[in-house]
């Protein structure tokens, strides 16, 4: 390479063969290798790292320190973009639900949750985002409204990481900061000095149906000069998916799992979750025991109570043993109420009931403190409703 106008050329992935691939979905090494040659010093990738994440740039234009020359270079190779805010709602308890709209103009969403104690941590989060991996689901669990049109695609590693960088971005706004204009530092900023410290990967789709790609925009989030969000903040969930679960278990980075339970027996979950028939309890559980000895720490088993679904006290003992088998701690979650499902949330006394004898069965069980619920933060709520409405236009 004999001058910065000559990156050397790759071949768009095949899930973009008709446009360019947004930067944020190559890693480091990839772009280390088109950098590399005489032509560019090698201290021009910390820079452009540092603009595409901890100051979070929209166009190359933004990149005031690196040559003319090589930004024009690189809108030849690359795409970049955010997603684009559509609609952004606000709960009593400052839980923030985001509508964005991707490049193709499909719509997905991101949940912020402010400070709650014990949520997926071992301490009080300061602000989880939780993000979404696909749009749409094609496994149709029977109470959520994600998958109620289909699946559509998988969300490619810039789409998923762009849901971070958005959400900062639209504080930084938010607060009367302004956007940094200035050349970046080498050193990305520390966790402490983001918004989103914690991740939760458990918005709208099966985030392990799109494996590769969520991996792949994990290392990015995870990275020093990425996200620089630890691991151990990082939360995976899945409905199941027993074969993934082992992958994850052998992958070197300590990302915890949560699993979407929702019933402790084959007869509650094949009435509310598909994927159970294919991968059922015993799959399942022999999945999670997998991973609780590669990695040596705790499953968080996500189950929601649903009104004469799976909320008797009877299913306290299956749950029980379930989560001594596993080594898991149990979030129970009330049902948020989803437009055109009939299925409803227990009392509130009855959900501590159930709390109550799960714990005296030994099981570190927490009731979640409802977060969003007046702002329909269940995933895929306000996608559905938006997209049956007039479409909207980006903020």
């Amino acid at each position: 390479m004999s001058s910065p106008s000559q990156l050397s050329a790759q071949p768009p992935s095949p899930a973009r063969s008709t446009a360019l691939t947004d930067i944020r979905s190559e890693s480091r090494e990839t772009l280390a290798s088109r950098f590399g040659g005489p032509g560019i010093p090698s201290y021009r990738l910390d820079q452009l790292l540092a603009w595409l994440y901890p100051h979070r740039v929209e166009k190359w234009d933004e990149m005031t320190n690196l040559p003319r020359k090589l930004r024009e270079e690189l809108a030849q190779h690359f795409g970049l973009e955010l997603p684009q805010l559509i609609q952004k709602q606000g709960s009593h308890d400052s839980t923030q639900k985001f509508l964005w709209r991707l490049g193709d103009g499909n719509l997905v969403e991101s949940v912020l949750i402010p400070a709650n104690p014990d949520l997926y941590g071992e301490r009080a989060d300061r602000h989880t985002l939780c993000v979404s991996t696909q749009v749409g689901c094609a496994y149709g669990c029977r109470f959520c409204a994600s998958g109620l049109d289909g699946w559509r695609r998988n969300l490619g590693p810039h789409e998923i990481i762009g849901q971070v960088l958005a959400v900062e971005r639209w504080n930084s706004r938010s607060s009367g900061k302004p956007d940094d204009a200035q050349a970046p530092a080498q050193t990305p900023p520390a966790t402490s000095e983001r918004l989103v410290n914690n991740l939760v990967i458990m918005g709208m789709g099966e985030p392990l149906a799109n494996y590769d790609n969520l991996m792949q925009a994990l290392r990015t989030l995870n990275a020093p000069w990425g996200g620089a969000i630890g691991a151990r903040k990082i939360t995976i969930s899945t409905s199941g998916l027993a074969p993934r679960i082992r992958d994850l278990a052998d992958d070197p980075l300590q990302f915890r799992l949560a699993i979407s339970l929702h019933g402790a027996t084959d007869e509650v979950r094949d009435r509310i979750m598909p994927v159970n028939r294919k991968y059922p309890l015993a799959v399942l559980t022999e999945a999670g025991m997998y991973y609780v000895e590669k990695k040596g720490k705790m499953i968080t088993l996500e189950y929601i109570l649903i009104a004469g679904v799976n909320d008797s006290l009877d299913e306290v003992l299956p749950l029980s043993r379930l989560a001594h088998k596993l080594h898991a701690k149990v979030n129970l979650i009330p049902y948020n109420q989803v437009e055109g499902l009939s299925w409803t949330r227990p009392e509130e006394s009855h959900c501590r009931r159930f709390s109550e004898r799960l714990q005296a069965e030994g099981i570190t069980a927490t009731l979640r403190i409802e977060k969003g619920h007046d702002i329909e933060a269940a995933c895929g709520q306000l996608r559905l409703k938006s997209e049956r409405l007039t479409p909207l236009k980006a903020t």
